[in-house]
């Protein structure tokens, strides 16, 4: 089977657990070793974290990496995973629509068969892009997609109820006004992060004609509660990094505070690790 075909059949596979009974859970992974661990758990597919990746090789969120460095990243993960890889590629790191087609067939070119595209435009001034203008690099990112002969599944997320506290009418309304256009543009799928209340994730999916991915923290209804109420994605974004960096700096307290090495006890074996290369 060629390249291509395999990359093809990853992004069927991909759009297909979209629409299975489950939600499709996804352990965000920041690099090879953290996406090997969650291939080993059974995990049906893999999808990178930006933050988790940009903080790893030494940049802050919010497209500080140059796309280059992302997307050399994906590459690594794809090649030592065999289940499909979706990369969260922020606001495509090039604003315009040739700029976001080109980051597409990157993408497929590194092995990615699915992606986040955001319509955060991190300028203080002007935080949010058009609708217009965000549907239009949707619409791009498409046909890029299409004509490159691999399906890619594009997840379409807008940030409306994330970067600011508070979820008003006035935000939802907005957030179903973008996600109508992005569906139109060829969006596969809608991720909508910073609202964990149940009642009002169920409207999202209800009014939303396309399926709701949604980022999970402490406070977001469990699993079986999201499959209940239609939920089809399931993202943990930056936290699994996050997670593993505060038991890093708990290690390393103790070694300083206490001079003890009990954290050792809970460490994965060598032996273990080493055999996931």
């Amino acid at each position: 089977m060629t390249d291509l075909a395999i990359a093809e059949q990853k992004a069927r596979r991909l759009r297909e657990l979209h629409h299975a009974g489950e939600p499709l859970i996804l352990v965000n992974a920041w690099d090879v070793a953290s996406a090997r661990i969650v291939e080993t758990l059974s995990f049906p597919a893999i999808a990178t974290s930006s933050a988790g990746v940009a903080n790893s090789l030494g940049y802050s969120d919010q497209e500080n990496i140059p796309r280059d460095e992302m997307l050399a990243a994906v590459r690594r993960i794809a090649k030592a995973i065999r289940v499909p890889l979706s990369a969260d590629l922020e606001a495509g790191y090039d604003h315009s629509e040739s700029g976001v087609a080109e980051t597409i067939r990157e993408l497929i070119d590194a092995g990615g068969v699915g992606c986040n595209i955001e319509d955060g435009a991190h300028d203080a001034d002007h935080p949010f892009l058009d609708t217009k203008v965000q549907s239009r690099r949707i619409a791009t990112a498409r046909r890029a997609a299409d004509e490159s002969g691999v399906p890619v599944v594009i997840n379409a997320r807008t940030d409306i109820l994330l970067a600011n506290p508070g979820v008003t009418e006035a935000k939802i309304e907005e957030v179903l006004s973008r996600a109508d256009a992005y569906v139109r543009a060829g969006a596969d799928c809608i991720f909508v992060p910073g609202v964990t209340d149940a009642a009002i994730i169920e409207r999202l999916v209800r009014s939303i004609a396309a399926p709701l991915n949604i980022l999970a923290f402490a406070a977001t209804p469990p699993v079986s509660e999201l499959q209940r109420i239609g939920v089809k994605r399931i993202s943990l974004g930056s936290s699994p990094m996050a997670y593993a960096m505060a038991q890093l700096r708990n290690a390393a307290l103790e070694v300083k505070q206490h001079g003890t090495f009990s954290f050792t006890d809970s460490r994965i074996p060598y032996a273990e690790l080493n055999a996931l290369f």
